[in-house]
Formats: C-alpha cells, sequence, structure tokens
C-alpha cells in the first residue's frame, strides 16, 4: 500500500493553502479547498457508474474543455478525445446524442441556462430556484445552476450511469431512483463519503454528513475558477487597447453586416437565448429511449412549444477557435465551416454531409439518418430564423480573426491544471 491520499491539514498541504481564490470583475470568489476538491472530483471516475468516465472524459483542457469531437463516447469507451473508441467488451449503446459543451465562464452570473435545450435552468417559482428535469422531485442546496448541471450526467447512461442493471447507479436510474436515500445521487455520495482523504476534505468545509448538493458544488466551484476566460485581446479591446486591423475588420462585420451579434451579443457574445439556424442533424439524435427516429428537436422537447421546434441555446464564443466541432451536435469539424453555415443556412443543409463531422467510429451507428430523410429535412429548413447574407472570402476571414481574438491563451489549460492523482486511486484522464 502506497501513502494515504492527504488532502486535509496537515492534511491539506501549502500547495493548497497557497491557492488563491481567483475572482476577475463580476465572478464570483471561491475558497481554495472547496476548488481544490471539485478538481479532483472532476478528475475523478468514481463518480460514474462503472468508475470509467470522469467529468473530464468529455470536457478536457487539452481540447478546449470538451472532447474534440462531434459527438463523443462516454460509458463503454477507452480513451481519449478523438482517440477514444468503444470497448469491445462493453459496447456503448450509441453516441452521447449532443456536441460536449466549452465550460469557459460558466461561473459568471450571466449564465443562468445550462445544456444546448436549457432544460435546466433558473427559476424562481421552482424547487430550489432552479427548473430541471426532475421537476417537484427537485431539491434545494445547490449553489447555482452550475452546479445543479454537474450533477445529470451522471444520471446519463450514454454518459457516465452505465448500461441498464450493470451497476448499483445504473440500475437506481432504471428504476427511476434519482433522488432520495435509495437515489442514483445518494449512491454516488454514499461512494465518496466512504473515501477518506473526500470525507475528511468537505469536513474541513463543514460539509459532514456529504451530501450530493456538497459534490456538486465543489465541482462548480472549480469550473468556475479553472476555466474563467477574461483575458483576451477582445477583453484588452473593451478596456482601450486596439485590436489587430484583420481583426476589428472582423469585429465591425461581426457587430454589422454579417449581423452576428443579433444572437451572439454582449460581453460573451451571447444572447442566452434559444435560434433555429437549420443546423444538420446527425447522430441518435435526442429522444426519450422507447421513441424511434433521430430527430433532435431541441428547445421544444422543453417548453413543449411548436414554435420552438429546432431551437437551441446560443453558445458563448469565448474561446471558439478552440472548442471544435460546433453546433448542437457538432456538425462541423471547422469553424470557418460553421461561420459559412450561419451564412445561408438553409442552403448548407441542403449540401452537407458526413464527411463534416468528426465522428469516431462506432459499430452500428446510423449517423446519417436524418440526412436521408427529406421531410426531417424540411422541417428542419421551414425553422430557420436566419436570413441569408454575402460575403467575400476575405470578410470570412477578417470575420474569423475577429473570433481569434476572443482566445484567452491562459484559461486554456486552466488554472490548476489535470492532478497527478485522485483520491479514488483511479486512474486520471490525461
Amino acid at each position: 500500500m502506497g501513502q494515504p491520499f492527504r488532502l486535509i491539514p496537515a492534511a491539506l498541504g501549502a500547495a493548497i493553502l497557497a491557492f488563491p481564490a481567483v475572482a476577475g470583475e463580476g465572478f464570483p470568489e471561491f475558497g481554495p479547498a472547496e476548488v481544490k476538491l471539485g478538481q479532483l472530483l472532476f478528475y475523478d471516475p468514481v463518480l460514474s457508474g462503472n468508475r470509467e468516465v470522469a467529468c473530464a472524459t468529455c470536457h478536457h483542457p487539452r481540447f478546449g474543455t470538451s472532447d474534440g469531437v462531434s459527438l463523443g463516447i462516454g460509458d463503454g469507451g477507452i480513451g481519449l478525445g478523438p482517440e477514444r473508441h468503444p470497448d469491445r467488451e462493453n459496447l456503448p449503446e450509441r453516441r452521447v446524442p449532443r456536441n460536449a459543451t466549452a465550460l469557459f465562464n460558466l461561473g459568471y452570473p450571466e449564465f443562468r441556462v445550462m445544456f444546448h435545450d436549457g432544460r435546466l435552468e433558473e427559476d424562481a417559482g421552482q424547487p430550489g430556484g432552479i427548473r430541471t428535469p426532475l421537476g417537484s422531485e427537485m431539491v434545494a442546496g445547490f449553489d447555482g445552476v452550475l452546479a445543479a448541471q454537474t450533477m445529470f450526467p451522471v444520471l446519463s447512461q450514454d454518459e457516465m450511469s452505465g448500461h441498464y442493471g450493470e451497476n448499483e447507479v445504473s440500475k437506481a436510474v432504471r428504476q427511476g431512483l434519482l433522488t432520495g436515500d435509495d437515489g442514483a445521487w445518494a449512491r454516488i455520495t454514499a461512494r465518496v463519503a466512504a473515501i477518506p482523504a473526500y470525507r475528511d476534505g468537505f469536513a474541513v468545509l463543514g460539509d459532514d454528513p456529504l451530501d450530493f448538493t456538497d459534490i456538486a458544488n465543489a465541482l462548480a466551484a472549480f469550473i468556475a475558477v479553472e476555466w474563467r476566460a477574461d483575458d483576451s485581446p477582445y477583453d484588452r479591446f473593451l478596456a482601450g487597447a486596439p485590436l489587430p486591423p484583420e481583426a476589428e475588420a472582423g469585429r465591425q462585420l461581426f457587430h454589422g453586416k454579417a449581423g452576428c451579434s443579433a444572437c451572439h451579443s454582449g460581453r460573451f457574445q451571447t444572447d442566452q437565448a434559444f435560434h433555429a439556424i437549420a443546423m444538420p442533424q446527425i447522430g441518435p439524435g435526442k429522444a426519450a429511449r422507447f421513441e424511434t427516429g433521430f430527430r433532435d428537436e431541441g428547445r421544444q422537447r422543453v417548453t413543449g412549444a411548436a414554435e420552438d421546434a429546432y431551437r437551441f441555446r446560443t453558445p458563448s464564443l469565448r474561446n471558439v477557435a478552440q472548442t471544435a466541432p460546433y453546433g448542437h451536435d457538432g456538425a462541423y469539424a471547422s469553424l470557418e465551416a460553421v461561420v459559412r453555415h450561419h451564412l445561408d443556412p438553409v442552403a448548407a443543409l441542403a449540401r452537407y454531409d458526413l464527411s463534416q463531422a468528426r465522428l469516431p467510429h462506432l459499430p452500428g451507428a446510423r449517423d446519417h439518418m436524418v440526412l436521408a430523410d427529406p421531410p426531417e429535412l424540411d422541417r428542419i429548413a421551414a425553422a430557420n430564423e436566419l436570413q441569408p447574407v454575402t460575403l467575400a472570402d476575405a470578410e470570412v476571414a477578417q470575420i474569423l480573426a475577429f473570433l481569434g481574438s476572443l482566445t484567452d491563451p491562459a484559461s486554456l489549460d486552466g488554472r490548476l491544471g489535470v492532478p497527478d492523482a485522485v483520491p479514488s486511486g483511479l486512474p486520471v484522464p490525461r
């Protein structure tokens, strides 16, 4: 046996005590001990049903806090990023149906809506002030929507919980036991509490006995501090410094002729709203297990409103040059391709093919099904909100230069980075 994993005093250690509560203008502050706990949990596969998938498996700094592919492989995969492939001894049932979102600036109060369809968002009229798919079963104790969001991938069999019946977490999910003493969250919490370094570390924070909301809040604290991105050339422009000429020309197009800022507005280039832009649909789609078909109707799945069909949340564009592929399903592997899609979405949808995506091999995957379904393509096209815009190639290049100016290099690796080891002793995704 090796030395015990120590996290608290003398246990907390000089490195943790020296870690600052980093916050920029408008960003909340968090204590270093909570942030450190969140870092370890983020990289620890102990949160997944089979103890094989960590948060970092699909949100890794090597790939812009995503996974570098259009649609990832969660449970049942081996490896990381574009090299991740199915485990032939435990094949995934399907790909994760939507692209793994980037995590930059999610701790900023402006980000009140989570997931591509906004199925988790601030709502003062809901339990705990957060509306989630759990409805009235949702519990209080989360520090905010970012904390609540961290606890939903663990309930997804494609992402973290595992196939039906193969572990105690997936069994609970299959039985509809999510919250409560016998629920999936409680079972995961018990695992974490059984590890002395985590149990003692949370006790230092006053979280004893440990609750799943404590785990979620620590994860959110880490994400908020680790991937704050507010020191890009564009941020320096906002403070009075000029942008390079090509980027400045692109900025003017972005806010003018190209019309990008109609949706990509504000400090982080998002109106936090939902729009239909005829994005090609690839992969399994987002539907209940008992439903047939491969469609993804986006926001309509949440609201039930016909006008919300095929609408998806406007993503922030911070570090966008580093977060390929793009779209709710990662349909476009290059930034230029998705920019050109926006210029004439309906025409781009009509000529789209799967070569523009980045899909790891998965036996039996039928990624093209919607692309081969003319009536569904017509419905996607009919919902489009964007009018065609004509730009010269040089102007497209200028917009790309401006988007490059939104990169904060210091934020890409994060402030704490990837830990050497985690308290569970499980392999760290690196």
